[in-house]
């Protein structure tokens, strides 16, 4: 029999010591009791008897677990034990709920499915993509079981993400949250993807142009990305030689080394490769590319490795094609970087903005990207600019070097002007 069946008071439970040959037990009633251990502690049990056994329960630490908090947790383990229920085997059943929930909702079954794939992901989309699962996704439902996440849960945390002006991220958190749920169906933790039912719900992005980027930061990460892109030799060279030239992807992926002269600095792009050619003009003058020295350095590099194929940037099946047309694009996509965001073609754009913004001549950069001029124009306006084009893609060279190198955190460099 217990010696002490008086209810504890505070006074004795902060007393109590251990000692040895004492008593090691202080007893509060109804088979709860203070366990006195020799390291000090002093840790709440509670006896009962289940199907003809004796059973202890630990209900935690004095002073953690309060003397009323004891005696509650004492009280909801009676009437388990009333109801015909193991206090100690229903613990076990409410943790290994609590685990499942943990593994299984929203922020876990993401992450576990981001690890299987982050290995096949380029660096720069790795990240992308966990930043967007990390400020967007989990805030809002990381908590929620996978399994209880409904189509209106997901259009409108998506709603905000759009509400911010992020429209392609917006479908491309639906795309990978479509991804995550159907990870989900095939581990058993989901039935169904509600994220494929909210196709159409979203805001259609403007497609009024070429997809392109304008803002520095964007650019930068960019460029950032494209250097750290890991796959074909010809393809990372090509990914990263189109800013720096800024001409049709078809005359990119087809360029040959006999239109190069590294020495001069020039790339004369035959007339008859040229898109405004017409067949009456094949004898008209090639389109010359001044080439900035990065320009001259990379192409240095891939010489080095393809200057035994007849093209710059030969085909990964066969030497004697070029590159297949949707190479870059490809890789960009790789990179993250979706169809309604960047491509290949974008660059020309890229470049026209920002230099027109900062004072280039417009003549100058019409020239450059070959546009064709139209009326009055087309007559009188006859010259090359090619002094300040040269000046001007040595500029745009500088620009996307000090771009992709700028410190994180720090003021991005301005565009150098015409002057200065």
């Amino acid at each position: 029999m217990p010696r002490h069946t008086k209810p504890l008071t505070e006074l004795q439970i902060d007393r109590a010591r251990y000692k040895s040959g004492g008593p090691h037990r202080l007893y509060d009633g109804g088979g709860l009791f203070l366990q006195l251990q020799p390291s000090g502690a002093k840790l709440w049990r509670y006896r009962y008897r289940y199907d003809g056994a004796e059973k202890l329960l630990a209900l935690g630490a004095w002073p953690a677990v309060s003397r009323s908090a004891a005696r509650k947790a004492r009280d909801v383990a009676k009437v388990q034990l009333a109801a015909g229920n193991d206090p100690g085997e229903q613990r076990k059943r409410d943790r290994m709920a609590i685990d499942d929930a943990k593994r299984n909702n929203m922020e876990a079954v993401a992450l576990e499915w981001f690890e299987k794939r982050a290995g096949q992901l380029a660096p720069g989309y790795s990240v992308k993509l966990l930043g967007r699962l990390k400020n967007d996704v989990f805030p809002a439902l990381g908590h929620r079981p996978i399994s209880e996440i409904e189509p209106p849960e997901l259009l409108a945390m998506l709603r905000r993400i759009e509400e911010r002006g992020a429209v392609e991220t917006a479908h491309r958190v639906r795309n990978s949250l479509s991804m995550i749920f159907r990870y989900a169906i095939a581990t058993g933790r989901a039935q169904r993807d509600p994220a494929a039912d909210l196709r159409g719900a979203l805001s259609v992005p403007d497609a009024g142009h070429m997809p392109t980027m304008t803002d520095p930061a964007r650019i930068a990460q960019l460029l950032r990305d494209m250097y750290g892109y890991r796959g074909n030799f010809t393809t990372c060279a090509a990914l990263r030689i189109a800013p720096l030239v800024f001409v049709r992807p078809g005359e990119l992926r087809l360029a040959e080394w006999v239109e190069f002269d590294l020495v001069a600095a020039e790339w004369r792009i035959p007339a008859a490769r040229m898109k405004l050619r017409k067949a009456a003009k094949r004898a008209a003058p090639a389109h010359i590319v001044p080439l900035s020295r990065q320009a001259c350095a990379m192409l240095e590099d891939v010489r080095s490795v393809n200057g035994r194929s007849k093209f710059v940037f030969p085909n990964t099946r066969t030497k004697d094609r070029g590159m297949s047309d949707n190479t870059v694009n490809a890789a960009l996509r790789r990179l993250g970087y979706e169809q309604g965001e960047i491509v290949g073609h974008g660059f020309r754009h890229m470049a026209s903005t920002l230099l027109n913004e900062c004072g280039w001549s417009a003549d100058a950069i019409e020239r450059q990207l070959a546009h064709k001029s139209q009326g009055v124009r087309a007559i009188y306006n006859k010259a090359e600019y090619m002094p300040e084009r040269r000046k001007m893609m040595q500029a745009w060279a500088d620009y996307l070097d000090a771009l992709r190198n700028a410190p994180q955190g720090e003021p991005l460099p301005m565009l150098r002007g015409p002057v200065g």
